[in-house]
């Protein structure tokens, strides 16, 4: 008797202990009888010899045998290695690290001892005969996986992420994967790397190479990443064609573009053609005022007089007060127009000063010495840096063309010329450190003549001619590749890489500018160019491939990358990077800054000005049509008559009896004077029956 009952105390122990390790989903424990592999075989158990024999192999397998150590539907190594490589090869496949391990963790599911459950089909009525991708997945892993992959599969994410995650998630109160316990790293700010990322990248790194850490692709045609400065950590990548998107400080990208002018903008097709969305500076009290800028090419509005191409046009829109994600487009403000000859050394790129002011970069177009006597007026303005006051109450008409420069269009006086003698001016720097100081440093990379590809290095300084001023480094041509533009390192991941200017060329190569203070020269001064080195992607993950289009910069100071691995401008093919210094301090705390949420609009012009738009002082400047402190008394003129009221500009609301344009005619067609008269005998025939009926009640 003693025997039976240890020999069925045992059994119940080994049924519970083999219901462990499916225990992990959102629901909780399964029932040992629903342990069926993905065909209905019993799933095995792993001897503790056999379980070290996988683990220290270095196949593929080894992934799910990690992920399922004690029960599995895969025994061997074998069997492990032929399920990640016998799904889909275009669905199962990225060139994505952070993709690539959550593929790598979904393709192990049929290894899962409770596969049969797991890969229920989803729709068995309609599709009898095709096995599912994707086994039901949790509703966290799901978004997750959402997020991570939809910009390296397209082909697998076509529906949103609520329709995907209700299509593939779990139902009902069934098992979900992953149905084992993952390892969440800590939680921490998005921009940067997580501990073990920084472990794996310190034992692999022997060298003092950088790694450029891929944050998304499928990009189109990217040209610049800003940000806006309130503390949102936010990123905004600017696409060529008119499309500005949004990454939060998860860097998820969100759904909706911040802006969408792609009818307005003028956008080249083909290589070397500059036109199209140029760039985007917000205003230094964004968070107050949620003041932008956008420069653009366009071919909408032909005012100039004579031959042009096109016209690069500098606007302010607002953000919406509704959705804080989004730009209101019906707040548009046109600041200057220009209009140009030909489609390349356009410039376009807008920054502002610590001061203020807007600074607008001009390049000279590839005017020549007979265009400008053709096109006179037009050589004031290209080649230059132009400043804006953009901080005025100044309620100027946007169109309103000065008639002594056809070819130049403001809504208040011509800009101020802050320097000029430029060519090819690719993006400019402003030293975040200097701007904190209240003073201006920019460096902006710059051809050395119209038509060559030797690069120089500029300092811009008011007043200045770069037609005779001597750069501060000049560059050598790269493969006849022209430089691009970059950043004055000022983050605090990388203690080597703090005030180096890290620029490239269109061929993909990264350097780096320095500044000295051992030299012998007079002004105790020298620069010196570094090549950036790059590790290979076995070390870092990931690595920079295709030509260099732009960098960006994030509220923290690091430095980002776009890149296209294709020259097809019809192709999805542009990427983020993110500049990593793998040899950095684990999780400095210099870089742990809280992210605040972007917040709406809370000025009362905002809130009030209705048929207007806010000056960024906070002044409501009212469209026409409109009048009153927020534009909410509507013009008419000339003014209504006969009691009407002006409910819309030169549309006046009639009382009854009355119509026409300013309410001057009544229905039955009499003049106005007679009328006056019919409304008298109107007024006295009704005095007179009001006397009578008075008296007969008395």
């Amino acid at each position: 008797m003693k025997h039976l009952q240890f020999v069925l105390v045992l059994a119940i122990a080994v049924n519970v202990w083999e219901c462990g390790d499916a225990k992990f989903g959102e629901r909780g424990e399964v029932s040992p009888r629903r342990r069926r592999c993905y065909d209905g075989s019993l799933p095995k158990r792993l001897k503790k010899r056999e379980r070290k024999v996988l683990l220290d192999g270095s196949s593929s397998g080894e992934v799910c045998h990690r992920l399922y150590p004690r029960v599995s539907c895969c025994p061997t190594r074998r069997a492990a290695y032929q399920i990640l490589h016998s799904r889909d090869a275009r669905i199962f496949s990225t060139n994505n690290t952070e993709c690539g391990h959550l593929l790598e963790e979904i393709k192990c599911a049929r290894c899962s001892p409770n596969a049969q459950v797991l890969f229920q089909s989803f729709d068995m009525d309609k599709m009898p005969h095709r096995e599912p991708d994707l086994p039901h997945l949790c509703k966290d892993f799901c978004r997750e996986f959402y997020y991570t992959c939809r910009g390296h599969i397209p082909e697998l994410f076509q529906a949103d992420v609520d329709e995907f995650c209700q299509y593939y998630g779990r139902r009902d109160a069934s098992l979900c994967f992953p149905d084992f316990q993952r390892k969440q790293p800590p939680r921490q700010d998005s921009n940067y790397l997580g501990d073990e990322q920084i472990e794996e990248f310190s034992r692999k790194h022997k060298h003092n190479c950088y790694c450029a850490q891929e944050v998304l692709s499928g990009l189109r045609q990217p040209v610049a990443v800003v940000h806006c400065g309130d503390g949102s950590q936010r990123l905004f990548v600017l696409e060529k064609e008119g499309i500005v998107r949004i990454l939060n400080h998860n860097l998820e990208l969100i759904k909706e573009p911040f802006l969408d002018i792609h009818k307005l903008v003028q956008n080249g097709l083909k290589g070397g053609d500059e036109r199209g969305l140029l760039s985007l500076a917000f205003h230094p009290n964004y968070k107050k005022n949620g003041k932008l800028y956008i420069s653009y090419t366009t071919n909408q509005e032909r005012w100039a007089i004579g031959p042009h191409d096109h016209i690069l046009r500098v606007v302010e829109y607002t953000i919406s007060r509704k959705n804080i994600n989004q730009v209101d487009t019906r707040t548009v403000r046109v600041l200057m127009e220009v209009a140009e000859l030909h489609r390349k050394h356009l410039g376009g790129q807008l920054l502002f000063s610590p001061d203020g002011l807007l600074h607008i970069v001009l390049g000279d177009g590839m005017i020549t010495l007979d265009d400008m006597e053709e096109m006179d007026g037009l050589s004031d303005f290209t080649g230059s840096v132009l400043r804006v006051d953009v901080d005025t109450d100044c309620c100027t008409s946007p169109y309103s063309i000065p008639r002594n420069n056809p070819y130049f269009n403001s809504t208040n006086q011509p800009p101020e010329i802050f320097a000029h003698g430029l060519h090819d001016p690719g993006r400019c720097a402003v030293d975040r450190l200097q701007t904190d100081n209240g003073s201006l440093f920019i460096l902006c990379t710059d051809a050395s003549g119209k038509n060559t590809s030797a690069g120089r290095i500029l300092e811009i300084a008011m007043g200045k001619d770069y037609e005779n001023e001597p750069s501060v480094y000049d560059l050598q041509s790269s493969g006849g590749a022209p430089p691009v533009g970059g950043f004055i390192y000022r983050g605090c991941q990388s203690r080597r890489l703090y005030g180096s200017y890290v620029f490239g060329d269109k061929n993909g190569n990264l350097r780096i500018l320095q500044k000295s203070t051992l030299s012998t020269s007079a002004s105790g001064e020298q620069w010196q160019e570094k090549a950036l080195c790059l590790g290979s992607a076995s070390s870092c993950g990931s690595m920079l491939v295709g030509n260099i289009l732009g960098f960006g910069e994030d509220e923290l100071g690091e430095v980002y990358i776009l890149a296209s691995s294709k020259s097809m401008t019809q192709s999805h093919s542009g990427k983020l990077y993110k500049l990593v210094d793998p040899k950095r301090p684990h999780a400095p705390k210099e870089c742990q800054r809280q992210m605040e949420d972007p917040a709406p609009l809370m000025t009362a012009c905002s809130r009030q000005c209705k048929n207007g738009h806010c000056t960024p002082t906070g002044k409501c400047c009212c469209s026409p049509g409109w009048e009153g402190p927020f534009c909410r008394v509507a013009k008419c003129e000339p003014a209504c008559r006969n009691g009407g009221v002006c409910m819309e500009p030169n549309k006046c609301l009639c009382k009854s009896g009355y119509s026409g344009p300013q309410c001057e005619t009544s229905e039955q067609g009499m003049p106005n004077d007679q009328e006056k008269d019919g409304i008298l005998d109107h007024i006295m025939g009704m005095t007179s029956y009001l006397l009578d009926l008075t008296s007969y009640i008395v």
